[in-house]
């Protein structure tokens, strides 16, 4: 063999290589510090790794490739192979995505687990007729409220400048007579310095990711509700993989699941702490405002079951069964 046609043959191998290895773009809304993008990025690698380079993951932190509340259409038209959102923002396109947003329907690790096996194959169901595959979901820590001022009812919330990021929020803020302002994760550092806002309701992680400790002193641990960030993936980019590709990104999935839920509880009271050493005050909450929030979840509960129809009415029972 001529070293010409050595190098058309290596070159045709080179060719073959490259072809055979696929690129997959995976858009996330949050900071490349938070504990939910660095499980993103731990799946990313053990994907890498399982498939033997063949299918290579990119995660785009912090909003970088798409805003928060465009990641999931961007995976449905296939701009996106893969994203991660927060479920609770497609509410409004159906109300069972927001199941895990009502206040005080699952407030715990256990509770907010079985919410979420009562509400997978439904999601299943939905997402498939979208062209879309659920790939595994962790929870966020329970939300509590900053604020930056004492609140010891409802009646304390009025006025207040509410950061609205869901459907949910937008309606917590219209129950406690709060103005809601529609702000999401990468733009809230600035809006918390700004004045745009001067309360939410989120976890401990959001707070101590955004610095909310520079501008709002007070933290009310109410374990409302735990959301879920979800990682969906477009089903015509998994049919084009090969099966043990397949495989191989199905069983990293359920590894970062298990990891993700437990990094998830294991924060929480880190978060908790970490905000306290910043100078943020962590406030158990009166009886009477856990007891308005209550009013307030329950209202909420009544409105979505009656939005979600029969969908709704299996979700909530098998939830209250298992």
């Amino acid at each position: 063999m001529t070293f010409k046609h050595a190098l058309i043959a290596a070159t045709a191998v080179a060719a073959g290589t490259a072809f055979a290895q696929t690129k997959w773009d995976l858009p996330a809304a949050y900071p490349a510090s938070n504990f939910h993008t660095e499980n993103l990025v731990q799946f990313a690698n053990d994907v890498d790794k399982a498939t033997a380079g063949k299918l290579k993951i990119t995660v785009h932190a912090n909003a970088s490739l798409f805003k928060a509340n465009e990641i999931k259409r961007a995976v449905q038209s296939g701009q996106a192979q893969i994203g991660e959102m927060l479920l609770v923002n497609a509410e409004n396109e159906n109300p069972i995505y927001g199941a895990d947003g009502i206040p005080f329907v699952a407030t715990s690790y256990a509770e907010a687990r079985k919410l979420a096996a009562a509400q997978k194959p439904i999601l299943d169901k939905l997402l498939a007729a979208q062209g879309m595959k659920l790939l595994y979901t962790v929870a966020w820590p329970p939300q509590g409220i900053f604020a930056n001022k004492d609140i010891t009812s409802v009646a304390d919330m009025r006025g207040l400048k509410w950061r609205a990021y869901s459907p949910a929020t937008a309606k917590i803020a219209e129950l406690v007579g709060a103005q809601p302002v529609t702000i999401q994760q990468a733009e809230l550092s600035q809006a918390l310095a700004t004045g745009v806002i001067n309360s939410y309701m989120s976890s401990g992680s959001t707070g101590y990711d955004s610095k909310t400790y520079e501008s709002i002193k007070y933290f009310y641990d109410t374990q409302a509700w735990m959301p879920k960030n979800a990682v969906l993936m477009n089903q015509k980019a998994f049919d084009a993989l090969d099966k043990p590709t397949q495989e191989a990104l199905l069983k990293s999935a359920a590894a970062a699941e298990a990891r993700g839920w437990k990094v998830s509880e294991e924060k929480n009271e880190w978060y908790k702490k970490a905000l306290a050493d910043k100078g943020m005050k962590i406030v158990k909450p009166t009886p009477k405002l856990m007891a308005d929030m209550k009013q307030v979840g329950s209202i909420m509960l009544a409105d979505w079951q009656k939005k979600a129809g029969a969908d709704g009415q299996a979700l909530i029972e098998a939830y209250n069964k298992k």
